[in-house]
């Protein structure tokens, strides 16, 4: 029974390795300094994982982040250290930033930053935000949001270009694979 609990701890130690494997220093630094700019709160910028998790764990300044874009979008940010204290502010961010257009795909769980769970997803969360920002009149990070570009065509417009046979199609000038054998032949 002991080797089997060794086991399975070993699994999961395996996987956090994994996680922690994808950590990229420099996009956290870069998050980090985003955050500080757009808040004005002087906080460790050095993008290592300890110092990423001991800034944001808290979620006070995650709170006071999304009350930039949106001020009151979290009513009460909870000062308090104590662990549910700590989780409802991390849950009031994410609530938030469902709100501004963050993708679910790209969100975190509250445990991924309250224990250190996946670090990575809270760098991919925030870098999602940091895009949206510009919407909101802050300063961005990354690339700047694609746009959509709706285009509307007319039924006349639509009718000419059902007529052309487009090159996607492909062609194959003629050709067919009769007489080509790879290998013996199947007997049934």
């Amino acid at each position: 029974m002991a080797s089997t609990r060794a086991t399975k701890s070993g699994f999961a130690a395996e996987a956090q390795m994994k996680i922690n494997s994808k950590y990229n220093e420099q996009h956290a630094h870069e998050v980090l300094e985003w955050i500080a700019t757009v808040t004005g709160d002087s906080i460790d910028t050095s993008g290592d994982m300890d110092s990423l998790h001991e800034t944001l764990k808290d979620g006070t300044i995650l709170c006071k982040l999304v009350n930039q874009f949106q001020a009151g979008v979290v009513k009460k940010v909870n000062t308090s250290t104590m662990a549910f204290k700590c989780m409802e502010n991390i849950n009031n961010f994410l609530k938030a930033v469902t709100d501004f257009g963050v993708p679910t795909q790209e969100q975190f769980q509250t445990v991924d930053l309250w224990e250190r769970q996946n670090l990575t997803s809270v760098v991919i969360c925030l870098q999602s935000l940091g895009r949206k920002a510009s919407n909101y009149g802050l300063p961005g990070i990354g690339p700047k949001e694609a746009t959509k570009n709706v285009r509307n065509f007319t039924d006349d417009q639509l009718k000419a270009g059902e007529g052309v046979i487009s090159l996607q199609y492909g062609s194959n000038k003629g050709a067919t694979q009769s007489g080509i054998n790879f290998g013996n032949t199947r007997h049934m």
